[in-house]
């Protein structure tokens, strides 16, 4: 939680996170309100809280998760399921992290250092088979453009670029 100084120098007060309503989470997301509750139905968000009247609260690390899951679906084009997947990969990650950190025995170190790697070649796939993908649709674009330019040629008096659809 961020911290402010107050009027003695060298302490803090702690300032309660800002909580914002679905409506403001999506003005500030380019998201609307009906997304952001399928993801939460989808379990991919969990919001901060809850009023009293029962409507949906978010904080900063909400409206983060938000916009990495945007980013995923719009930018890089991920499924919600794939998001799910490499969200629950990366939770996993931390909690492994501090399992790791908290445990001396060897065995259980191992299991989480195998459970670990095992995580990472799943996202490794998911990230290998997006990039085959594109790659596939770069060369489909290639095509197409080299197509355009032998048309564009052959308006210039070259070849025609299909020569077997003249009778």
């Amino acid at each position: 939680m961020p911290s402010t100084t107050d009027t003695n120098p060298g302490t803090t007060t702690e300032q309660p996170a800002t909580l914002l309503k679905i409506q403001e989470v999506a003005a500030e997301t380019g998201l609307t309100p009906r997304s952001i509750r399928y993801y939460e139905e989808m379990g991919l968000l969990e919001p901060a809280a809850r009023s009293e009247g029962a409507y949906r609260l978010f904080d900063a690390s909400d409206l983060e998760r938000l916009r990495y899951i945007k980013e995923l679906r719009d930018e890089a084009g991920f499924s919600l399921s794939q998001i799910g997947q490499l969200l629950e990969d990366e939770a996993a990650r931390e909690r492994n992290r501090e399992r790791f950190r908290a445990s001396r025995d060897v065995s259980e170190r191992r299991a989480i250092l195998e459970d670990a790697r095992a995580r990472v070649d799943r996202h490794i796939e998911i990230l290998e088979a997006k990039a085959e993908r594109l790659t596939a649709m770069i060369e489909a674009a290639r095509t197409r453009r080299d197509h355009l330019g032998s048309h564009l040629a052959e308006l210039g008096g070259g070849p025609d670029p299909h020569p077997e659809r003249r009778r």
